[in-house]
């Protein structure tokens, strides 16, 4: 736990600011200043508590810019006061405290599962060794958040399926609730893991009173409320008609006149805790996000509905080859051996991983990132652990030195290549691919690769090379004015420029045809793994 927090921290120094992180950093401001969560309600608050409450007690603040759009609040946040290095470090610490979680959770979960305190340890290794979980953990965002709260919440949920124990409810009615006030994927993600393990728990073990499961499922549903209130402020508990802000939430869910007006007057009698009302505007705006679908990019193309194979494709190419290749195997053989002896917990990382990811395939139109599937590697590591385990302990049966030498030492060399990964792919964690993909910029950009990160980079090579001016093509949200650059000429679409001209993947990604100039010229050099760099004489740029 340790090691990765440290190693964590250790990119922060690297990267400036990604393209979310500012207005996370406005929400959470928000409502600890002033009491309102108006930005960007699709994402809930307390993930975002966490990474203003830095900030806020060095002396930011909330500088009111109108919502529903934080992100330039939270760019005024991040600058404000010539302190941007410390303020965006304060608002990445508190993302730290989830890495931990989910860690700890991870521990949880391969205690129940492996057979030794070694096979669980292994586990937590393994789910460190992946670089994407490390990197976006690095950053002020919900994804590892989200991960480790839905983690914490599936495991209470497994406990008490199991025993059907009331304080077992409890604890999964409160994880649940901070999951979902964490990030909203949280809420398909656990009803998919309940409906999945909770078929195969009954199943398996018919020894829990159906009468206490009953009871659990009552006391765990009003449980879940209260960490969902708590989450939106000291107002959220106050019961209240639906706020006007929540006043689009019924026209879009109910198209039709005569049901809008019907479910309307229905509402309009309700009064509910306030941060139920903005829980459930949020849970709709997501909905409407998704119905609108976003642009997502994929093996060259764009598509704004995304493709159904979009994680399967991001898993084969982001996850380290040796977590890749034992992980779904070791959760096949754990599911087949965890039905033979009837032990839920043994099905239980191959039905919550094939469940997720069915859902996450058919369901999301918002393919921007393995970081909304993040949930799916501790399942994998928990597989991975489990087999190499089974494969440590059949060496020890076999008869034959030469035998015993050879397997063990191709588990020794895959277990150092996964764990190689941590110094091979340094600080560059979340824009890691693994050795299938020689171009990653081909395959998958936003969020994977390229999210505005690699900007300080930028300047810093700038500043070595004594740049006098620079032609930039550039998708992010930086304040180019405010950043330690020389005199910069921004390049749309189309345009061609001369001298120093920089371009990040991002751009290339949205704006194909309009870039398409420039792959005619030898890029001086790659900046950090998103952003090329091209010096043209001006008889060479042409007309």
């Amino acid at each position: 736990m340790l090691l990765a927090l440290l190693l964590a921290a250790s990119t922060w120094r690297v990267y400036g600011h990604t393209w979310d992180e500012p207005e996370h950093l406005a929400a959470g401001m928000e409502l600890l200043d002033r009491g309102q969560y108006e930005y960007d309600t699709e994402h809930p608050p307390i993930a975002r508590l966490f990474l203003a409450l830095g900030p806020f007690f060095a002396g930011s603040h909330s500088f009111g810019t109108p919502p529903p759009n934080g992100v330039q609040e939270g760019v005024d946040i991040l600058y404000d006061g010539g302190h941007y290095d410390r303020t965006l470090t304060l608002a990445r610490l508190g993302a730290l405290p989830f890495l931990a979680l989910l860690l700890l959770a991870m521990w949880l979960w391969a205690r129940r599962v492996t057979s030794t305190d070694g096979e669980a340890l292994l586990a937590v290794l393994l789910l460190v060794t992946v670089p994407p979980i490390i990197g976006h953990a690095a950053l002020a965002a919900l994804d590892v958040p989200g991960t480790a709260t839905t983690l914490f919440a599936l495991y209470w949920m497994q406990r008490w399926l199991v025993t059907a124990r009331l304080w077992h409810a409890v604890m999964f009615g409160l994880g649940a609730g901070v999951a979902v006030a964490t990030k909203l994927s949280a809420v398909p993600f656990l009803m998919v893991g309940l409906l999945v393990t909770g078929v195969a728990t009954l199943l398996l073990n018919t020894a829990a009173s159906h009468v206490k499961r009953a009871a659990g499922v009552i006391v765990l549903c009003a449980v879940v409320l209260v960490p969902i209130c708590a989450a939106y402020g000291p107002r959220s508990f106050e019961l209240t008609a639906l706020p006007g802000r929540c006043s689009w939430v019924l026209p879009y869910l109910f198209q039709d006149a005569a049901t809008l007006h019907r479910v309307s007057t229905a509402v309009g009698q309700l009064r509910l805790p306030e941060g139920l009302w903005d829980f459930a505007e949020g849970v709709v705006a997501l909905k409407a996000h998704n119905d609108t679908g976003h642009i997502s990019f994929l093996l060259g193309q764009q598509r704004a509905g995304g493709w159904w194979y979009f994680y399967l494709v991001a898993l084969a190419v982001k996850t380290p080859l040796p977590l890749l290749a034992t992980g779904p195997l070791g959760m096949i053989f754990l599911a087949r051996d965890g039905w033979r002896i009837r032990n839920p917990w043994g099905v239980a990382p191959l039905l919550l991983f094939v469940g997720i990811l069915i859902f996450a395939s058919t369901v999301s139109r918002i393919n921007i990132g393995i970081r909304h599937v993040l949930i799916l590697y501790p399942f994998m590591a928990l597989g991975s652990a489990w087999l190499l385990g089974r494969a440590w302990q059949s060496l020890l049966a076999l008869e034959r030195p030469a035998l015993i030498t050879a397997a063990r030492t191709i588990l020794a060399v895959a277990l150092w290549w996964q764990i190689s990964v941590l110094w091979r792919a340094y600080p560059d964690y979340f824009p890691y691919f693994n050795e299938l993909v020689a171009t990653p910029q081909r395959v998958l950009v936003d969020s994977d690769l390229d999210w505005g990160q690699d900007l300080r980079r930028l300047e810093e090579r700038l500043a070595e090379r004594k740049v006098p001016r620079i032609s930039l093509a550039y998708q992010g949200t930086a304040d180019l004015a405010r950043e330690p650059l020389p005199p910069v000429a921004r390049i749309g679409p189309g345009q061609r420029a001369s001298g120093w001209v920089a371009i990040t993947a991002l751009v290339r990604e949205h704006e194909p045809a309009g870039y398409a100039w420039l792959d005619q010229y030898r890029p001086v050099e790659r900046i950090g793994k998103t952003i090329d760099l091209y010096y043209i004489s001006t008889r060479a740029a042409g007309p």
